[in-house]
């Protein structure tokens, strides 16, 4: 229309002032502007036949006055104003039009250049100063003009201004900020491009320079504008720069390949090497884009001769890289052996050399590893690592940094570590091993001079950022493999030593040992000791925590010891000098002594300090002493064992020399005492040895009686410390603890070896007993109490709990009576959580001034009440029996504190108010003594104590170091038997509350693992009775809470992925066993969800069926169990395998087994009804197993039960459905259940009637079950001679002749086999095995249960809290049931399975069954019934079968069902026709599924229904993006098309692109990846359509409405 216009106005008038002042004129409309434009095009096309001034002058004035202003005012809009999206449309047609009618002014006018100009106007626009303040769009108005005029600039008078504007114009577009960058990159850059080379090169130049922006974005949007000027083809007259060339142009392209972000970069990034490949093809000259290494691969080049090859590689690694972009693996796996391929155009055999630079490949890898599937992630870091199993790699610094970098990025996520599907739990990590496996090779090949730095920078990545526990571990096993080779120098003992500090924190305390473990070896294997020093050696040891890894008498230890003997002469000199400043020496030995002489040995300018020393130096020395002592003793062992002991003897001089005088010299300096007594300690703790008996340990022998032979000097030394006033100031109460700490390990000691009379340890508590007391009674006569004097109440306090803890858990110290003493009268008359006041105000000052260490006041007082609890604890234990159970009946008390219970447990709550968390236990333990006694008379009171205790419990869920000891104690007085048996007596308010904390604490166990753990196993410990008790009442209280026991059968929840991998790593971990010293070191706490069920199914192994308290109880418990299951199957009709629906029921009917001897006739009689409808519920196959397996052992005990078993073949088929399968399962085992029956013949022929009919119904799947049903049975009438069944003798012999005697190799025959062969039928032995490993082992396994279900026998005896009997027999299965695997036949809840597929057509003269695809719509059908019912109708039919079975969404379903319908396709292929009744079908399918026909065929089918088709002529098409598809323009349909069409998510998988004949993909212009399913296949359908019709020569059909 405006074109129009523009000719109309051009007829009306010749002259172009005026034709150009009209249109000038107005509002700057968009059909106006475009007007101006095509006038001032044709005015510019008769202007080059001679045009004039007039046109010239006219050009000029319309582009300053008019066309520039219009362009400014567009652009520029007030700072922050909103851009409406219709206004931005409407503008931007505008400025289109404008900006080309600006060019056609600039070649209008004559005279003084326009164009320059009007460049130099808009450059200045550009400069910060240029847009106008407070308005935004200046710039996008100067690079539209520039946009405009600049192709019109010329190359020779313009030159520079050219340039300028080019370098504008990039620096511009690289900033990429707003809409003028975009504008810069899409219009002015290609258009200066097109303008000359002079314009080019300066945009090249700029793009090149080594200080241009880093962006790879913008900068690959800027070459792909210039693609076509820097790429040229070889028909271009100008040359310009050739960007292949360019090393830093194919960086550009290689950063772009690999950006996760963006896929337009990619995509940007794909065309430029595409072009580049392409016009080297087309050039046919060769050409090098020199390497950035001397001797290394060019980035690019090309050879003539070589093009073939060249031309393979490249279109191979398009093929990849586009193929990424899918994300989707199933399509990328079959694209990988390219990849491997790719290596072998890569590198030179003959030369062992790269050909192409490798970092082409690591683009490959990068952009697997960043791909937001972690699947694809996860094949593309497998796929790296596997590289070196097959091929050898020339090495390349590229490869390095490579794995330094986005190799150990992409190892750093945790679920690559998962297990493969199939695999075992705990077998290991297959990608670790992998990993282990590469980096051993890769090591192996690396020159020696790069080994060394290669080893570093990867450790130095490891100390880089946080790592997980799963990834760390693994990284640090597979560096332990790294065969021995002198690699590392101190910086890299260094780089471990900060992997160990930096990077252990984890929760996962076994996962950090193990890593532990694992960088000491790799240190081992990898450190040069000639460039590292035995203090360097100490200084990283010590960075390993030994309560976790390093601990002696593991097996690292040993190595360890072993590594030092060999190195001990090699070791350097350190350059920094020890910590003690002594001597280095490289003998151990000599290191060893002169270490401990150093470290007792106290500075001189060492004056006394307030603080104690750190114990730092105390473990480092402890360790080295016993590190020498072992090495010593491998050096001897062949030879006397004296020198080991006096070699100990040597080191430990110095130590008792000063121990021996701490008795006698009262001048001895505090640091040096402190010291002392730490290096003490340290030594008896560091000496123990882990897992193994400490009675053949000579070293500990020695040392323990090197340290008994000080024994009275340090006693004497504590005594008057802390008796005589000696402990002054705050920092003086960690000494405090350290005498007593030592005090309690020398009693420990005298007590192993034996209690003798006149002991320095006895001399020593009783005085320190009486002087503690003497100093709490001691009163301030009301003087304001002085810092010493309260830290001596602190110091005698702490004594006496000390005293009083040691004699609690040593029963040889209690020597006193029951009558109450001095020391029980104080301790019961103690003003419980008494405060002390702090010192007296003009001591502030020197209390505040102490090291920064020292204790806050609040702490102290903290200590000094848990201390005064301490006491009172041990005091209610040693008379618990004088606690009443009210208060009211003494006047005068002896012991208040025992004799006034209610008060103290008040004390008690008030008491857990002011402690803090980590000091409430003997508070727990005081009222686990109070609450039995209150429970029955103040019973509100003890309520608030649950409440109170669990609200800390709750407090402290995330607090990992404090949270289990005060649970465990929590759970000891809360749920202890007697509280339990009184308030289920009372049935009063705490009997419910107990209840209610017994389920918060279930709910807390879902989220903190190990919580139920805890509960269940003291409840099941606590109500353990020996098999032969006959006591009524011996399980009263288990009675009462028996929903705490069907809480543990059923427990255990679905966990996590994330949660899961740490649980399969800690079992990997777990069963290397002593090999890894972790296992060792640190305590297994049975803390995973299976041991709640192992401890409930232990306790119910215990209990005697013959014991009638016994019998109620487990009694009881099914009962509950059969309910749950009723609620649980009610809760969903419908439930996926291995939910956690699935899971309760499963472990329902586990436990129901174990209980099932113990259950008589009568108690079945009551619950036999309920397990035979469990039968007829849809269930998931285990399931099914167990309720089979206990029917079948019903019936074999109790025969009783038949008729009620017969009656369940009498329901109606459609309630029977497919649960018949059930109960046919169960006659498969008739030869166990009729042993009892004395006469057979009259049970076996109720089951072949029951059987019979069953074996002629229309599903599958009830088929072979009866079948397979029908010949066990008739199996045993055979063995028992018993064959005369009248007219039923004939059919059963005919049924299993033509089941038997089946021709052909189709499914129905391969199931019949595989169905036999089932361990269920085959193996499988209700009776002999009956075990613990059959029931929660063997048939989880067997059934397809997820691993998290199976719990291994050794798990039974691996839990110890609850121990069975030597001779218990349930264990072990005796048959080979456990040496199968998983079969592939599972019972099938509804439907029918794979197999009705394939049921041969010979069947059909024997039974009726339902028509699967093969039969249901016989080819002639297909081909004839349709067609003529179609023409009946009037509308025409082709030959196209549509495929969607993998298709899964019912919206696509009826939308393609609706688009087949309109477009005559002759059938519509579905996975199920339960499709049709979904609404969303019918809503988009409106009906056409009526008019067209339907066919069922599974995904499992496809690959045989396409084999038939493509046998009848059909060629089998894929709707699929391939290495090989071909373009729909392209592709031509035969008559006879079958289209099969891919998943929503998943497109086809790539066994079925194997058997299509063609894959046919639509082409696309946009960025995303697909169209939908129901688009895609709607496109192809038409286009088959089309093209019969053109054929046939018929017109398009009429239009109609979609």
């Amino acid at each position: 229309m405006e074109w129009v216009l523009a000719e109309t106005l051009l007829a009306q008038s010749r002259d172009p002032r005026v034709l150009l002042g009209t249109l000038c004129r107005g509002e700057a409309s968009a059909e106006r502007v475009e007007t101006l434009r095509f006038l001032l095009q044709r005015l510019e096309d008769e202007g080059a036949r001679g045009g004039g001034d007039a046109l010239s002058e006219a050009a000029r004035e319309v582009a300053a006055e008019y066309l520039v202003p219009l362009l400014r005012g567009l652009r520029a809009r007030p700072a922050g104003a909103p851009d409406p999206e219709p206004g931005r449309q409407a503008r931007g047609r505008v400025l289109r039009a404008a900006g080309a009618a600006l060019r056609s002014c600039a070649r209008l006018a004559r005279g003084p250049p326009l164009a320059a100009a009007l460049a130099e106007e808009a450059l200045r626009d550009l400069l910060p100063a240029g847009p106008t303040p407070g308005l935004e769009g200046g710039a996008e108005a100067a690079v539209e003009v520039l946009a405009a005029v600049g192709p019109c600039l010329r190359p020779r008078e313009d030159g520079p201004l050219l340039e300028r504007v080019a370098q504008a114009a990039l620096v511009l577009a690289l900033a990429g900020d707003g809409e003028a960058a975009a504008l810069a990159a899409g219009r002015l850059l290609p258009a200066l491009g097109r303008g000359g080379a002079v314009a080019l090169r300066a945009v090249w130049g700029g793009m090149v320079a080594p200080s241009a922006p880093d962006r790879v974005g913008l900068r690959l949007q800027v070459l792909s504008a210039l693609a076509e000027r820097l790429l040229p083809e070889p028909s271009a007259h100008e040359t310009g720069p050739d960007a292949r060339c360019s090393s830093r142009f194919w960086r550009t392209v290689q950063a772009g390949l690999a950006h996760a972000e963006d896929a337009l970069t990619r995509k940007r990034a794909r065309y430029l090497l595409q072009r580049a490949v392409e016009v080297s093809a087309e050039r046919g000259v060769g050409c090098t884009c020199r390497p950035q290494e001397a001797n290394g691969p060019s980035l690019f080049w090309w050879s003539e001769k070589k093009k073939d090859e060249l031309l393979k590689f490249w279109e191979n690694y398009i093929l990849i890289m586009e193929t990424l972009e899918g994300n989707q693996i199933h399509v990328i796996k079959p694209v990988l052996p390219k990849l491997n391929n790719l290596f072998e155009y890569a590198v030179s055999e003959e030369n062992a050399c790269w050909l192409f630079h490798p970092s082409w490949h690591m683009c490959i890898y990068k952009r697997m590893f960043e791909s937001e599937n972690k699947i694809l992630t996860k094949e593309g870091v497998i796929h790296f690592l596997e590289l070196y199993e097959t091929k050898v790699l020339p090495f390349s610094p590229e490869f390095s940094e490579f794995i330094i970098g986005p190799l150990m990025d992409a190892l750093s996520e945790s679920s690559l570590y998962s297990r493969s599907p199939g695999q075992l739990i705990g077998s290991g990590s297959p990608l670790g091993l992998k990993l282990q496996k590469f980096l051993v090779t890769y090591i192996s090949l690396l020159p020696e001079e790069i080994k060394s730095s290669f080893l570093l920078q990867f450790i130095q990545k490891m100390t880089s950022r946080h790592w997980c526990a799963v990834p760390i571990l693994f990284l640090s096993k597979a560096l332990a493999s790294v065969p021995r080779c002198k690699a590392l120098g101190l910086e890299g003992l260094l780089a471990l030593r900060d992997v160990l500090q930096c990077t252990m924190i984890t929760h996962q305390i076994l996962l950090r040992g193990a890593a532990q473990c694992y960088l000491l070896q790799t240190a081992m294997n990898l450190v040069d000791v000639e460039k590292v020093s035995l203090s360097d050696i100490s200084a990283f040891l010590m960075s390993l925590r030994q309560e976790e890894s390093l601990g002696r008498g593991t097996s690292l230890w040993t190595e360890l010891c072993d590594w030092l003997r060999v190195n001990e002469s090699c070791f350097g000199q350190s350059s920094t000098g020890s910590f003690f400043g002594l001597h280095e020496t490289s003998s151990l030995n000599a290191y060893v002594k002169n270490l401990v002489q150093e470290y007792i040995k106290t500075p001189a300018w060492e004056r006394e300090k307030y603080s104690m020393p750190d114990w730092f130096d105390a473990k480092l020395v402890a360790l080295m002493v016993l590190l020498a002592v072992d090495v010593e003793g491998m050096k001897n062992q062949y030879s006397e064992k004296r020198r080991t002991q006096n070699v100990l003897r040597i080191f430990l001089d110095p130590l008792l020399d000063a121990l021996m005088k701490f008795g006698t010299n009262a001048y001895m300096p505090l640091l040096k005492t402190d010291r002392c007594l730490q290096l003490l300690l340290k030594l008896l703790h560091t000496c123990l040895l882990k897992g193994s008996s400490t009675q053949d340990d000579e070293v500990l022998t020695l040392l323990q009686n090197c340290v008994m032979s000080t024994t009275e000097s340090i006693s004497e030394f504590i005594l008057r410390r802390l008796t005589m006033n000696e402990l002054s100031s705050v920092s003086d109460l960690d000494r405090c603890h350290l005498y007593l700490s030592v005090l309690v390990e020398l009693t420990c000691l005298h007590l192993k070896v034996g209690w003798k009379s006149g002991n320095p340890i006895w001399r020593v508590l009783s005085p320190l007993k009486n002087a503690s007391i003497r100093h709490l009674q001691d009163t301030d006569d009301g003087q304001e109490p002085t810092l010493e004097k309260q830290i001596q109440r602190v110091v005698s306090m702490a004594a006496l709990a000390t005293v009083c803890e040691a004699t609690d858990q040593k029963p040889e110290l209690q020597l006193d009576s029951l009558d109450a003493g001095p020391v029980e009268r104080f301790l019961a008359s103690l003003q419980l959580n008494q405060t002390l006041q702090k010192p007296h105000p003009e001591e502030q000052s020197s209390f505040l001034e102490e090291s920064s260490s020292s204790q806050g006041w609040g702490k102290i007082v903290a200590q000094y009440v848990h201390d005064q609890w301490v006491c009172l604890s041990f005091l209610l234990k040693k008379y618990h029996t004088f606690i009443p159970a009210s208060e009211g009946e003494l006047l005068e008390p002896v012991l208040p504190a025992v004799q006034m219970p209610g008060r103290t447990l008040q004390s008690a709550l008030d008491a857990l108010t002011i402690l803090p968390s980590d000091q409430i236990l003997p508070v727990f333990c005081c009222m686990k003594i109070l609450v039995p006694k209150l429970l029955a008379s103040s019973e509100s009171l003890c309520i608030e104590a649950f409440d109170m205790a669990w609200k800390i419990i709750s407090s402290l869920s995330n607090t990992q170091l404090i949270f289990w000891s005060n649970l465990k104690a929590f759970v000891q007085f809360v749920f202890d038997t007697k509280v339990l048996t009184i308030a289920a007596k009372i049935k009063g308010q705490a009997y419910f509350k107990i209840k209610e904390i017994m389920y918060k604490m279930i709910e807390m166990s879902a989220i903190k693992t190990g919580v139920f753990n805890t509960l269940i196993s003291y409840c099941c410990q606590s109500w353990m009775v020996p098999a032969s008790s006959v006591s009524q009442g011996s399980l009263s209280s288990a009675n009462n809470y028996s929903e705490l026991v069907l809480e543990a059968c059923i427990f255990g929840t679905v966990f996590r992925r994330d949660q899961r991998l740490i649980q399969d790593v800690q079992t990997f971990i777990e069963n290397l066993g002593p090999d890894c010293a972790a296992n060792v070191v640190i305590e297994n706490t049975k803390r995973e969800d299976y041991y709640v069920r192992v401890c409930a199914v232990k306790f119910l192994c215990l209990l005697d069926g013959s014991n009638m308290s016994h019998k109620l109880f487990m009694e009881d418990l099914a009962i509950k169990l059969l309910d749950k299951e009723e609620v649980v199957s009610k809760s969903r009709t419908r439930y996926y395998v291995n939910s956690q629906q699935h899971r309760v029921k499963n472990r329902i009917w586990q436990i129901l087994l174990v209980l099932f001897p113990s259950f008589d006739q009568n108690f079945l009689t009551r619950i036999i009804d309920k397990i035979f409808q469990a039968g007829f519920i849809n269930s998931q196959a285990s399931i099914k197993y167990y309720i089979e397996w206990i029917i079948i052992l019903i019936l074999h005990k109790f025969p009783q039960f038949l008729p009620k078993f017969w009656d369940c073949f009498s329901y109606g088929e459609e309630n029977l459905k497919t649960s018949i399968c059930t109960f046919l399962s169960v006659l498969s085992h008739l030869d166990i259940i009729t042993q009892n029956i004395p006469e057979k013949k009259l049970t076996l022929k109720q089951a072949l009637a029951a059987v019979l009919q069953w074996c002629f119904h229309p599903n599958f799947s009830v088929r072979l079950y009866a079948l397979v049903a029908l010949k066990k049975i008739w199996t045993v009438c055979k063995t028992g001679h018993i064959e005369e069944f009248g007219a039923l003798t004939s059919v059963v012999e005919s049924s299993l002749n033509q089941v038997e005697n089946m021709h052909g190799v189709g499914n129905a025959k391969k199931n019949w086999q595989r169905i036999q062969d089932h361990f269920f039928f085959a193996t499988f032995h209700p009776l002999k095995d009956y075990c613990l490993e059959t029931i929660f082992y063997i048939l989880p396994r067997l059934s397809g249960l997820v691993e998290d279900e199976w719990i291994a026998i050794d798990k039974f005896t691996r839990f110890t809290d609850i121990p069975l009997d030597a001779d218990f027999q349930w264990y072990l299965s005796p048959t080979q049931l456990r040496e199968l695997t998983p079969g592939d036949w599972a019972q099938q809840d509804i439907g029918s399975n794979s197999g009705e597929a394939d049921a041969r057509p010979e069947w059909a003269d024997v039974q009726k069954k339902l028509t699967p695809w093969k039969t249901s719509v016989p080819d002639l059908d297909l081909e004839l019934i349709f067609p003529g019912r179609a023409a009946k109708l009037g509308k025409s039919v082709s030959r196209l079968i549509v495929v969607a079975s993998l298709i899964d969404k019912p919206t696509n379903l009826g939308g393609l069902c609706r688009t087949c319908e309109v477009f005559g396709a002759s059938a519509l292929v579905v996975a199920s026709l339960q499709y049709v009744n979904d609404r969303q079908f019918q809503h988009l399918s409106v009906s056409a599924e009526q008019w067209l026909p339907l066919v069922e065929v599974k995904p499992a089918q496809l690959t045989d229904y396409l084999q038939q088709k493509k046998s009848e002529g059909y060629t089998a098409i894929g709707a699929e993006q391939t290495a090989r598809s071909v373009g729909l323009p392209q592709y031509c349909f035969p008559e006879k098309s079958l289209l099969l069409l891919g998943n929503e998510r998943e497109g086809i998988p790539a066994n079925l692109i194997q058997q299509l004949d063609v894959c046919v993909e639509i082409p696309q212009q946009g960025i995303i990846r697909s169209l939908n399913v129901h688009v895609s296949g709607a496109l192809l359908i038409w286009e088959y359509t089309r093209q019969q019709l053109l054929r046939q020569g018929d017109p398009p059909p009429s239009p109609c409405l979609f």
